[in-house]
């Protein structure tokens, strides 16, 4: 290394090394640039720039290797051979040209090594080559070690310089790598091989002025680099432009004819087939480019389109007119069809010769469909127009028919053909009564005054009148003023409407079937008779009425028979009523009159000719029906100072006549009142007993008569009243299922039952008794599979008992219901038996786990025959069904070994035990 830097510094022209170096540089950074045009290109331009590069680049480095020998003094003259000389020039071409060529042809690592020997070995040529045209007196000797040391460098250095190159563009830095290190083994070839040179002068000098002086030679070869350099770096900088320019309006163009997805452009060669093909093609008729180029554009038609021969003449439309234009069914690749607007142009070359076509096509299905729902809701409109039960016409802002519909026409009975579009409004006018009205000077005077009217009306911008007309018809006009001036005007005729609304409004006041004032009007004339009563000092009294028995007239000869005595009271009773009395019917058999009155003889005998009027027999259908009522009266203001009040008081009062075998007619009392009260208020706190926790339950031992074990418990509840105290259950069980408690309460009754059963160290079996309400209810089943899902007890434990009485109100509806709870495995005793009406029929329609024995038998056994008789059938009836019978009302022992005698399976009553709550304890000591 010290040998080379001795040899530069000292056997060399620092000034010409300098500019050996900056040559030396730009042909290798000009050979690297012409190498990245070489290798963007292809084809005929590829090789040219091959060619420049190894032009330009081999002559530079033939260029700087000729300036570094001039910077390098030998001691003696020396002159330079032509032949030879310029035999190491075309090395250095050829070794750049191949190198380039390497990089281009090969992949990878293959090609920078490959390009690197070429270039390092061309190079070492050039510069030995070069050295052997030196002319000088004496001789060269070079160092091997030198010389192989200079040639590895060229190699290595060309190696790495060609890694980096031909990578396109890259940031400036990286961009310099490959000529920096080409460079450098140029410089590294050179210097390290002179450092290896010795010269040994000879005996004959060479005479300096036959020579070329080497400052006129160093000038010469630098102006000629630089010139051919820069013309490379020219070119390459032109070329560069050129294709960034050609680059950036093709991508333009791309983008402006891929970006476009709402229009399918592609190209057609002459034949039509398809040349290119753009996204929206693609996205509009579901080809890929790779697809469809090459194939005719008639596929995109109907096989029937193309045996008509659609697609040919399209395109010799366009050959010959120069473009083709149209609408029509296309189709993409999956089979389904669009409507396309296409147009196909001709495109020629600047010769004038066809060179294809280009074809746009747009998916206008949407604007189609658009239109076609248009003209399909004009033609929609034109029919209801039509057909409409109003008449319609429209004007212009000069009183003008635009249009009118058949109706407008029926309406006022114009002569067919006789009203046109253009019409004034007064000659429609004139037109319209001269058809209709006798004599040409009254209908004049009658259209000259409708046309005045009408006009003023509509001009006004009242919107809406009602015409009505000699024949009796009543035309009602809405108006609608338009913003340019004129009106859309619409006739209806209402007469009938009218007729029907005098109708609902009597309805709406009367009872449909008898004609009577109904509840609505009764209750304002009750006030205004009230506030009349109050001026004049005087009373009103309100009396209600219910028919007595009127059901039975319903279900014995139908609801038909029933109406028409129901018309036939009416009837009677408005022919009954005199000035000042008012009656009316509240719906069924309730009716209801009123009267002011100042002596109660007047009051008398307004009630006696009601009784009158309903009392007495109806002919209907050859039928003699009796008929009768119970009367209930309440005065205003002593029992009441309000229509509601009256009326309530009266009903109080018509209930208690009902209840009576002798009064017909009573009067309002104000104990009536407070008892009514008194259970309203009870059946109030009903409801809320069950959030009070004032329910609790009894439980009452069941056993069996021949062992004495137990068998089970029945459920009773009881009612601990916040105020009233213990509330017997005849007291309120009853009223529960009147107001409807039972259902919470009867819910209530099974989940504690349920939870506190499961809780007990035993399987002793529940009954809870089941309401005919609680039976009724269509979800029964359903509660009781929830309660037993929710407390957990065995379905086998719980057992319902059910009266007769709740299967004869609903038998069917009642079966069902029991047959869905004892598919729960849930048991069903029947209770109170021998209480009812078809107890054996019963048994028979349902196969119930257990008889109750009523215990109104049992407290009859011991004194009356007949009752033992009873028992005995009912033990017999059991065992012969094979259904055990439990007797309630166990209170003796003489009852119980009654029972015993008679093979009763289970009993209860106080001699077994009493209700009592049932805890733990408890149920441990009865066990």
């Amino acid at each position: 290394m010290f040998t080379v830097l001795t040899c530069i510094t000292e056997q060399h022209d620092l000034t010409l090394v300098g500019l050996a170096g900056l040559i030396c540089f730009l042909a290798s950074h000009c050979a690297m640039v012409l190498l990245d045009r070489a290798t963007s290109c292809a084809g005929a331009a590829r090789w040219v720039w091959l060619l420049t590069a190894g032009a330009a680049g081999g002559f530079g480095i033939w260029a700087t290797h000729f300036v570094a020998m001039l910077a390098y003094d030998p001691g003696v003259v020396v002159g330079y051979h032509a032949g030879l000389t310029l035999v190491s020039l075309l090395v250095a071409i050829v070794a750049t040209a191949g190198a380039v060529a390497a990089k281009i042809g090969y992949d990878r690592w293959v090609a920078n090594i490959l390009a690197g020997v070429l270039f390092g070995a061309g190079i070492a040529s050039m510069h030995f080559t070069g050295m052997l045209a030196i002319e000088f007196p004496g001789t060269i000797s070079w160092d091997k070690q030198f010389v192989t040391a200079s040639i590895g460098l060229g190699i290595a250095f060309s190696i790495a310089a060609f890694r980096f190159a031909g990578r396109g563009e890259r940031p400036i830095l990286r961009g310099l790598a490959p000529t920096l290190l080409l460079t450098s083994g140029v410089v590294a070839l050179h210097f390290t091989a002179m450092a290896g040179v010795t010269v040994t002068p000879g005996v004959v000098s060479l005479d300096p002025a036959t020579l070329i002086s080497p400052a006129i030679m160093v000038v010469t070869i630098a102006a000629v680099t630089f010139s051919l350099l820069a013309a490379g770096f020219a070119a390459a900088i032109f070329a560069v432009r050129s294709e960034t320019k050609a680059a950036r309006a093709e991508r333009n163009f791309k983008l402006l004819v891929q970006g476009v997805t709402d229009y399918a452009i592609y190209m057609l060669d002459p034949d039509g087939k398809v040349s290119n093909w753009n996204a929206g093609a693609e996205r509009t008729k579901g080809y890929s480019a790779e697809e469809v180029v090459g194939k005719d554009f008639s596929l995109f038609y109907s096989e029937e389109d193309r045996r008509k021969g659609l697609p040919l003449r399209a395109i010799e439309t366009a050959r010959s007119e120069g473009k083709f234009e149209a609408q029509g069914w296309r189709y993409r690749k999956d089979g389904s069809s669009f409507w396309a607007h296409v147009v196909i142009d001709a495109i020629h070359d600047e010769a004038g010769e066809l060179v294809g076509f280009a074809k746009i096509t747009k998916d206008n299905s949407k604007q189609k469909a658009d239109a076609d729902r248009i003209a399909e809701v004009t033609r929609n409109l034109d029919v209801a127009l039509e057909n409409m039960g109003q008449g319609i016409c429209m004007f212009d802002k000069n009183e003008r028919l635009v249009l009118c519909n058949k109706r407008y026409l029926e309406i006022f009975r114009f002569p067919e053909g006789s009203v046109r579009p253009g019409m004034t409004y007064r000659e429609i006018v004139d037109v319209g009564y001269a058809a209709n009205i006798d004599g040409a000077a009254e209908a004049a005077a009658l259209a000259e005054a409708h046309y005045i009217r009408n006009m003023a009306l509509i001009r006004s911008g009242v919107g809406s009148a009602v015409h009505k007309y000699a024949s009796g018809n009543s035309i009602q006009q809405h108006v609608k003023m338009l913003a340019n001036g004129g009106w859309v005007v619409t006739f209806e005729d209402i007469t009938d409407r009218l007729k029907s609304e005098e109708q609902v409004a009597f309805l709406a006041k009367h009872d449909g079937l008898t004609g009577l004032p109904n509840r609505l009007q009764f209750g304002e004339s009750v006030a205004e008779e009230m506030m009349i009563a109050d001026r004049v000092r005087g009373n009103v009294a309100v009396i209600g009425i219910d028919l007595d028995k009127f059901k039975e007239v319903n279900d014995q000869h139908g609801h038909a028979t029933g109406d028409k005595v129901l018309v036939e009271l009416a009837r009677r009773l408005d022919a009954a009523r005199q000035e000042g009395e008012f009656i009316a019917r509240f719906g069924g058999d309730e009716f209801a009159a009123t009267k002011r009155f100042d002596e109660l003889s007047a009051l008398h005998d307004f009630i006696g000719r009601l009784e009158g009027a309903l009392t007495g027999t109806v002919a209907i259908d050859g039928f003699e029906i009796k008929t009768g009522a119970s009367l209930g009266v309440a005065i205003y203001p002593s029992d009441a100072d309000s229509v509601d009040g009256l009326l309530a008081n009266a009903d109080l009062a018509m209930y208690r006549a009902k209840q009576s075998l002798l009064q017909r007619v009573c009067f309002y009392e104000a104990a009536m009142d407070e008892n009514a009260r008194r259970r309203r208020a009870l059946a109030n706190d009903l409801w809320a007993s069950i959030d009070r926790n004032e329910l609790h339950l009894h439980y009452q031992v069941q056993k069996s008569v021949r062992t004495g074990e137990i068998t089970g418990y029945e459920v009773l509840l009881r009612w601990r009243h916040h105020q009233r105290g213990n509330i017997p259950p005849m007291d309120f069980i009853g009223l529960a299922e009147e107001c409807g408690a039972i259902l919470p309460i009867g819910e209530w009754v099974l989940r504690e039952a349920c939870r506190e059963a499961a809780s007990w160290n035993n399987g002793y079996k529940i009954a809870v008794n089941l309401s005919p309400v609680q039976l009724g209810h269509a979800d029964m089943a359903a509660v009781i599979s929830a309660i037993l899902a929710e407390t957990g007890l065995n379905p086998h434990r719980l057992e319902i008992e059910i009266t007769e009485s709740s299967i004869i109100v609903d038998k069917e509806k009642a079966l069902r219901t029991m047959r869905e709870i004892k598919a729960l495995g849930v048991s069903i005793a029947i209770d109170d038996f021998g209480t009812g009406y078809s107890s054996l029929e019963t048994l028979r329609s349902f196969p119930f786990d257990k008889i109750k024995l009523d215990k109104s038998f049992m407290a009859e056994v011991e004194t009356s025959p007949q009752s033992k008789a009873i028992v005995r059938a009912i033990l017999a009836l059991g065992r012969s069904l094979e259904v055990p019978v439990l007797a309630e009302g166990v209170e003796t022992q003489a009852q119980l070994d009654t029972l015993l005698e008679e093979q009763c399976d289970e009993a209860q009553g106080y001699l077994l035990g009493k209700p009592q709550a049932m805890g733990e304890a408890v149920v441990g000591k009865a066990a």
